[in-house]
């Protein structure tokens, strides 16, 4: 039996999804410390319509990519926040480590 192309990226994103939600499940959910951030250091910007993004993150030790919006960054660090399992994670991660920054969208 062959596969369904019809519907594969369908497929492969409820499976991404459920992955992503045994990782989230298992381990602690990493960020930066304000030193990394460079509180204090550098100016914070926040931004009232945040930009949707894809993001690596670390549940514990294992690395993932999520889809995220950006909330606030410094020129070293991003503010993120996503979704999953309906559990809202916020968190800072690297900047190098977002990518994918699509604006956002009107009538939020």
């Amino acid at each position: 039996m062959g596969t369904n192309r019809r519907y594969a990226h369908h497929y492969d994103r409820l499976m991404d999804q459920r992955i992503l939600e045994g990782i989230a499940r298992d381990g602690e959910l990493q960020g930066l410390t304000n030193e990394e951030i460079g509180i204090g250091k550098y100016p914070l910007t926040r931004d009232p319509n945040p930009s949707d993004v894809k993001a690596w993150v670390r549940f514990g030790s294992v690395p993932i990519v999520v889809d995220a919006q950006v909330v606030a960054w410094t020129p070293a660090a991003m503010a993120i926040r996503f979704t999953v399992a309906g559990v809202e994670y916020k968190t800072w991660v690297w900047a190098g480590a977002v990518s994918d920054v699509r604006p956002a969208r009107q009538g939020r």
